[in-house]
């Protein structure tokens, strides 16, 4: 099954950005993606985070949705729309939230992103904070979803950036096992040039699985500066395809025997002791 990560470098327009998604996503249909996935954030970077509040959408409804619903629609294809705010009873909270589409265009799964992103920033100008949970409403669930393209079923575990340095939540959705593990993010520069790669491949290894990461990565118009580098990376731990910065297409195809070689050759997740 071929699987696409779509990079981006989103604005603080959420017409632009949504416009430029749809673009990478039948880009992605014509390069003959059946899976495909979206950063972070891709509807909207704005230049404060409480900016989320005004555009979070109500759950089944908005214009993100609908354009990730018709996408799917149209290219016939599983589009998973990365993260958007959602609205909760909170109006000074919102979800940092997951949905996927089938080729149908119904949305079949939603994540809430769980762990949340704080970070102390110290420097000779002098000291920032930055702290998601000023806005953003943590998820508890983690959570998976069963795909079938040409007759071929394939697990697929979600989870979101800050999520990555959290193995626990990744075994939990080991039981049963996955095939796929989505990681769509927006890594800041700082700790993407060191943790990025290091951290999804290490996913990729202990659970045995394929890893893609799409990513925001460049300069965004609010002067914010994202890591890149999406990637997919094999059940070995190898990247398998990449793209540093700007907008892209990252292709790759997932090999069920490749997956099976590697559970038989090592079989350490029969092997855990600790569950």
């Amino acid at each position: 099954m071929k699987i696409a990560a779509l990079q981006m470098v989103s604005s603080c327009s959420l017409p632009d950005n949504l416009a430029r998604a749809r673009a990478l996503i039948a880009a992605a249909a014509e390069a003959g993606a059946r899976l495909v996935a979206l950063p972070e954030n891709f509807a909207f970077m704005g230049r404060d985070d409480r900016d989320k509040l005004g555009l979070a959408e109500p759950f089944g409804d908005g214009p993100a949705q609908a354009m990730l619903s018709e996408a799917a629609r149209q290219h016939g294809l599983w589009v998973v729309g990365g993260s958007i705010a959602v609205a909760t009873d909170d109006p000074e909270r919102v979800g940092n939230t997951t949905l996927v589409y089938d080729p149908q265009g119904e949305c079949v799964a939603r994540y809430d992103k769980i762990h949340l992103f704080c970070f102390d920033d110290v420097t000779a100008q002098g000291a920032r904070r930055y702290d998601e949970a000023l806005v953003l409403r943590a998820g508890e669930t983690p959570t998976a979803f069963e795909m079938s393209v040409d007759g071929q079923a394939w697990r697929v575990g979600l989870s979101i950036c800050y999520d990555l340095r959290f193995p626990e939540l990744y075994r939990r959705l080991m039981t049963p096992p996955c095939d796929l593990i989505l990681v769509p993010s927006a890594f800041t520069y700082t700790t993407g040039r060191v943790h990025w790669e290091l951290l999804l491949r290490a996913r990729a290894v202990e659970n045995q699985c394929y890893v893609m990461a799409p990513a925001q990565g460049g300069v965004h118009e609010n002067g914010r500066r994202t890591w890149g580098h999406s990637l997919i990376a094999d059940a070995w731990g190898e990247v398998i395809a990449s793209h540093d910065e700007g907008e892209a297409v990252v292709v790759a195809d997932l090999d069920r025997d490749h997956l099976a070689q590697v559970r038989q050759r090592l079989p350490a997740l029969s092997h855990r002791r600790l569950v």
